[in-house]
């Protein structure tokens, strides 16, 4: 099994979501803003919803983070001839960690980053959009510290237990 990490390419990450309608959506459109080329990020879903939350949708464009392109869809796609050749896998629920992932072209490295569910608060409009507002930002400072490392440099051990532990991180209320 080759273990190498190409010197070349940008890294390809998948963020996964039971219904790839929020914390997915948003963890694709915050790393490929970031990526300045060296991400391709994707998401996808096990059993994604018909469309992106339009919450998901206002706070990405509130943030000024593209939303062009954004769709809802299924994990199948990643896992077929011709699809990209993942780097990193990130669950974001606990009922995708929890659920029996297909197999992922080149090898990925994976771990659970979890956080709440927006699309599940109730409430009145401010709620809703103070939760998917929490979300980003927990978001964003996971994937801040993940497009910091030095991940050319880390052998495989040293590697995986960093995403564990950002997967662990809670982010402070100034981090955006």
């Amino acid at each position: 099994m080759d273990t190498s990490i190409d010197k070349e390419k940008p890294f390809t990450v998948l963020f996964l979501c039971t219904g790839n309608s929020a914390r997915s959506i948003m963890a694709e459109a915050i790393l490929n803003q970031r990526s300045h080329g060296h991400f391709q990020a994707f998401s996808a879903g096990s059993q994604p919803k018909r469309e992106v939350n339009p919450y998901a949708i206002a706070t990405l464009e509130k943030a000024g983070l593209p939303t062009q392109g954004l769709r809802a869809k299924s994990w199948d796609e990643f896992a077929q001839p011709g699809a990209p050749t993942l780097d990193f896998v990130f669950t974001l629920c606990d009922d995708a960690a929890g659920e029996a992932c297909p197999h992922w072209p080149g090898q990925p490295m994976t771990a659970h980053w979890g956080l709440p569910d927006p699309a599940a608060v109730t409430g009145n409009e401010a709620i809703k959009n103070l939760a998917f507002a929490d979300a980003l930002r927990m978001l964003g400072n996971r994937i801040g510290i993940f497009t910091a490392l030095p991940l050319r440099s880390l052998d495989r051990l040293s590697l995986q237990n960093r995403l564990d532990a950002i997967g662990k991180t809670v982010p402070s209320k100034e981090s955006a």
